[in-house]
């Protein structure tokens, strides 16, 4: 249980934000506020497909780390034994003894974006304030909290638009990687699942778990020689009202089908109506339209067809494609043999196939050298310009147009009059137009017309107060209105699967030539 809670606890982290945090301690830096902000640099790219928006995520599990940690004792005996290559303490002791004393979260506030709403590359959708050595330690945590249950909630959403309005259970708990099971069923619940086979996540996220038989119990009925109908009877005489059934252990249409549809009938004639069935293997799209022919011809005109067995977004998109253009020479109507589907997303969602990691990042971009004075914003200077942060203490605000649309998210100073709701209609003050800036590309720039506004709406929230939770935990329906609500607002180009259209993320010209100048500057010291 002491290395459980060693690995699980504040030290876990990165050995550079605990060296960090010395240096900053020995120079007298430690206490300094800081302002950190994370935002991811690039959207996930699968390969064949890419996404346009992602989903925010994790802050909760964030915040429950955060509190739930604390340097104990246990910690600092750790950290007390690390030597260097010439065998001195990595740590000095009155290090250790501040970092006893101070070893807790409860100095640092934290802006965000709530969980479930659409967030942007390069715009900062969580903010970090406090002392510079506490702030420090919380980088690697951070990232790991947010990045992860983001991208997973962004693959859930793609998987939930591709399934016009289906419902998606999520299925990838045996093949996560390890422990991060649960933060990926979270995240994909956030990101739109109805549901999780994960037993203990569905539990703490208050959804029923879901979830039927594998092919083995079939191959136990089997070797004893009771069969692929005994094993059906068996499953439906211990969950006659919530009978479906896993089909394709032998033949799906020769032996599966017929055999449910026998136990179906045995079901009804007791008084009880069948789920459905389940297809895990072959050509989903045939065999879906295959099962509902023979099922409709049955009478079992309404039970469920889950589909299973690696779908992710682009698999689900050709799957209903398929049965668009195949179930009418079948005489099927393939409206309602999709309106019974559900889709099973397993291993692709939980380990966001293709693009396993979100390219979020923590960055100083200012810092506060006594109490009371003004922020100095701070810049790191990169041979790859996509690698140079947007320096300064700020907020960040959406732009909707007449239609009602988000149009862009703008990066604007703190104090700035742009969005604010004393500064004129639409936010713009006097100004009948505003200049808005690529963050990263020199002569990209878009002029923004008063006429053009309808909203502005700020988008980061204060989530903690040095230390203290602002908000109580909410549930999952406030998730889906926050993601249904922003994802309708968006461009259909920025919704599609494929070669999505560009969202526009900008800053005001304000704090682009203030990136410009510190750029130029930093340069100079260096010349």
């Amino acid at each position: 249980m002491t290395s459980r809670s060693l690995a699980d606890g504040i030290l876990f982290t990165d050995q550079y934000q605990l060296t960090m945090s010395q240096i900053y301690f020995r120079m007298g830096l430690h206490e300094h506020e800081a302002h950190f902000e994370h935002y991811f640099r690039r959207y996930p790219d699968y390969g064949s497909h890419q996404a346009g928006f992602c989903i925010a995520a994790g802050l909760e599990s964030l915040l429950d780390w955060m509190q739930s940690s604390r340097v104990t004792d246990a910690d600092i005996e750790a950290l007390r034994s690390q030597v260097d290559s010439t065998g001195r303490r990595v740590f000095d002791e009155d290090f250790l003894v501040w970092l006893r004393a101070n070893g807790s979260f409860d100095s640092l506030s934290l802006r965000s974006m709530p969980e479930g709403r659409v967030v942007h590359a390069n715009a900062p959708f969580t903010v970090v304030t406090g002392p510079l050595a506490v702030a420090q330690i919380l980088e690697t945590s951070l990232l790991n909290h947010l990045n992860f249950e983001t991208l997973i909630a962004t693959k859930a959403a793609r998987v939930c638009e591709a399934s016009r309005g289906r419902p998606v259970l999520e299925f990838g708990l045996r093949r996560s990687a390890g422990k991060g099971a649960n933060a990926a069923a979270r995240a994909a619940l956030i990101g739109g699942a109805a549901a999780s086979s994960n037993v203990g996540m569905s539990h703490v996220m208050g959804v029923q778990p879901k979830g039927t038989h594998a092919h083995s119990m079939v191959q136990v009925f089997m070797s004893l020689g009771e069969g692929e109908l005994g094993a059906f009877r068996a499953y439906a005489d211990v969950y006659p009202d919530d009978c479906l059934l896993l089909v394709d252990t032998i033949d799906t249409l020769k032996s599966g089908i017929p055999h449910a549809i026998t136990v179906f009938d045995e079901l009804r004639s007791k008084g009880h109506e069948p789920v459905g069935i389940r297809l895990d293997s072959g050509d989903l799209a045939y065999l879906a339209i295959q099962s509902a022919a023979m099922l409709n011809e049955a009478g079992y005109n309404n039970t469920s067809i889950v589909l299973s067995s690696s779908l992710d977004e682009l698999v689900i998109f050709q799957i209903l494609s398929q049965i668009d253009h195949e179930a009418p020479r079948y005489g099927i109507d393939p409206g309602r043999l999709i309106g019974r589907l559900v889709l099973g997303v397993g291993s692709k969602l939980a380990t966001s196939d293709g693009q396993p990691y979100l390219d979020g990042v923590y960055k100083l971009m200012a810092l506060r050298p006594m109490a009371g004075e003004a922020w100095v914003p701070a810049i790191k200077v990169s041979e790859t310009p996509a690698k140079t942060p947007n320096p300064g203490d700020k907020d960040v605000v959406r732009v909707y147009d007449n239609r009602g649309r988000s149009t862009a998210d703008v990066m604007v100073a703190k104090d700035s009059d742009f969005g604010h709701p004393d500064s004129g209609e639409s936010g713009f003050g006097s100004a009948k137009t505003v200049e808005l800036r690529h963050p990263i590309q020199p002569h990209s720039r878009r002029t923004l017309r008063h006429s053009e506004v309808s909203e502005i709406e700020p988008l980061l929230v204060d989530v903690l107060v040095e230390g203290t939770r602002v908000d109580e935990p909410v549930g999952l329906e406030t998730f889906a209105a926050r993601r249904e609500a922003d994802i309708e607002r968006l461009d259909p180009g920025v919704r599609r699967l494929v070669n999505p259209h560009r969202y526009h993320v900008s800053l005001t010209s304000e704090l682009w030539d203030l990136k410009q100048r510190l750029v130029a500057e930093a340069r100079s010291q260096s010349a």
